[in-house]
């Protein structure tokens, strides 16, 4: 599962560098500034746990369970929500449509993070 994880993980750094050069290029002028903003959030969210993802993965004090387990909570993470961020604000969907998408994403995040921080409690590795 490890190059499962890492190669979702490359596809997913990938696409937030294309999401962001076409936010900043290709959006920039059909959208607000505060959609702007949000896409960016988006963005920054999404790269941010890719580097996450990367670490985790090839860790080597972690086993494989912990390193999926960790990872799908990140995977979620970013679909729910940076794809909300992006639905919002390129699509210009209303967020009172979907408001609930984006908090349960944060909570994936959270749940990751909390997840990995347990990890490195019971990792008998340095």
């Amino acid at each position: 599962m490890r190059n499962k994880n890492l190669s979702i993980t490359a596809l997913l750094g990938l696409s937030a560098i294309i999401l962001g050069a076409f936010g900043a290029h290709a959006l920039k002028a059909k959208i607000g500034e505060d959609a702007l903003v949000t896409f960016e959030t988006g963005v920054h969210y999404q790269m941010f746990h890719v580097i996450l993802l990367l670490i985790v993965n090839m860790y080597t004090g972690f086993n494989n369970q912990i390193k999926n387990s960790i990872s799908m909570f990140l995977f979620l993470g970013i679909l729910f929500f940076c794809g909300s961020l992006y639905v919002i604000s390129a699509a210009e969907v209303d967020p009172s449509h979907i408001w609930f998408i984006t908090p349960i994403g944060g909570l994936f995040f959270i749940i990751g993070w909390g997840r990995l921080f347990i990890a490195f409690l019971k990792t008998k590795k340095a």
